[in-house]
């Protein structure tokens, strides 16, 4: 009698719920991923100097907690023979929601949460990314990537100024806001895969040690100018919405500044279809090398910019060809990822946001000793522009739609 009241769809689910997932059951995770990141994205950086006192403080808790993200994402591989993935995405997920609580309670504790927050983006960071490798062929990783951020697009527009507006309210609410949409993250995650049959499987085999797979990574300069290329436009996100909040705050400038650019500036994440369909006319190399120079540029013109408002704006402009970095630049590194190394190279890949969050508060924290803050605008400027050189180095027909291929007359593999 029981079983008759259970809807027939429930009962036998219809084939198609088996089937392999798609690009937005990814998107949607990031998406809900992206409304912690966002709400706290600004949060943080005004938290812990309100906390520290001082820039390089600051600098050099930044730099400590990048060495510990750096060791636990290579290690999670190995963690990954005793708990599978899927328990070890909801505890990255956890992690969020542990760091939403500890920032809430405010004082010294902001920096357990940033502890928290950061080990739970690496944890999550490399199970989706896992997930993707396992289930999306490599001519649909641009798209993949791409609707993952438009998912985000909102959260990251808005998340940065209300955050900071409602940090400036009452301190613990966007930190408790944080910890909701944790809990949201780790449901949504579990219904995905129950609602989609083997949406989420456990990885064949155990994964080895990565740092045996270091060898290999070295051993191919694709993978490695992929991991730079990522790496450096981290450091230019570092550069902009950690250092130009304080860099308003040291000059005079409105305290919100820094979240209200970083807000618009995310909202270009919307038009990153569009950008998607240049980069495909155009190739990744172009892309790449477009969004390097230009990122560069804004950069260097910040670092000697004698009148703050104009360093801020050559910042903003920087900041549109970061969105373009972030379409290309991950592209170059998944698209020579072999398959039987998609799980390692994935911890290898993502070591590029702990090796930039070390870099950069590291190199930072030195740059300050001899310089003002403006100092480091023009390291990451150079960085970047380094990045350009080395850009030219990439197939010219990388990432390019086949039907491009075809009329260009160049349809071989790339």
């Amino acid at each position: 009698m029981f079983e008759r009241s259970i809807p027939e769809w429930l009962r036998h689910p219809p084939a198609g719920a088996a089937r392999k997932p798609g690009a937005r059951a990814f998107a949607t995770l990031s998406g809900i991923e992206a409304m912690i990141r966002g709400t706290l994205l600004s949060v943080f950086p005004l938290a812990m100097y309100r906390a520290l006192g001082d820039a390089g403080h600051v600098s050099r808790v930044y730099f400590a907690i990048g060495l510990t993200s750096l060791c636990v994402g290579l290690l999670l591989p190995w963690v990954n023979r005793a708990i599978p993935r899927r328990w070890l995405y909801t505890l990255g997920a956890s992690l969020y929601l542990v760091g939403g609580l500890c920032g809430a309670v405010g004082g010294l504790m902001i920096v357990p949460a940033l502890v928290a927050c950061t080990l739970a983006t690496v944890t999550c960071f490399i199970c989706l990314n896992a997930y993707v490798l396992d289930y999306v062929a490599k001519n649909d990783l641009g798209r993949t990537e791409t609707l993952r951020m438009f998912y985000g697009a909102l959260s990251w527009t808005a998340g940065p100024v209300s955050g900071v507006a409602l940090y400036r309210l009452w301190e613990p609410i966007p930190f408790l806001m944080a910890a909701c949409f944790a809990l949201v993250q780790i449901a949504v995650f579990w219904w995905l895969r129950l609602g989609n049959g083997k949406l989420i499987q456990k990885a064949r085999g155990t994964a080895p040690n990565p740092l045996a797979f270091l060898g290999r990574f070295f051993a191919q300069p694709r993978l490695i100018a992929g991991w730079l290329f990522a790496v450096l436009r981290s450091c230019g996100w570092w550069g902009y919405i950690v250092y130009l909040p304080i860099y308003a705050i040291e000059n005079g400038l409105n305290a919100e500044l820094g979240g209200v650019l970083v807000s618009v500036t995310n909202g270009f994440l919307f038009v990153t279809p569009l950008m998607l369909r240049w980069v495909q006319r155009h190739s990744v190399r172009v892309a790449v090398r477009t969004g390097f120079f230009c990122a560069a540029c804004g950069f260097l013109l910040a670092a000697v910019s004698p009148v703050p408002v104009l360093a801020v704006a050559c910042l903003f402009l920087a900041s549109g060809f970061l969105i373009l970095l972030d379409v290309s630049g991950g592209l170059p590194f998944l698209m020579a990822v072999k398959p039987s190394e998609r799980t390692e190279m994935a911890a290898v890949y993502s070591s590029f946001r702990d090796v930039s969050g070390i870099m950069t508060p590291g190199v930072g924290a030195l740059v300050l000793m001899v310089a003002p803050i403006q100092g480091i605008f023009g390291v990451v400027g150079l960085g970047m522009a380094a990045m350009f050189v080395l850009a030219s180095r990439l197939h010219p027909m990388l990432g390019v739609a086949p039907a491009a291929r075809v009329r260009r007359g160049t349809a071989g593999p790339v």
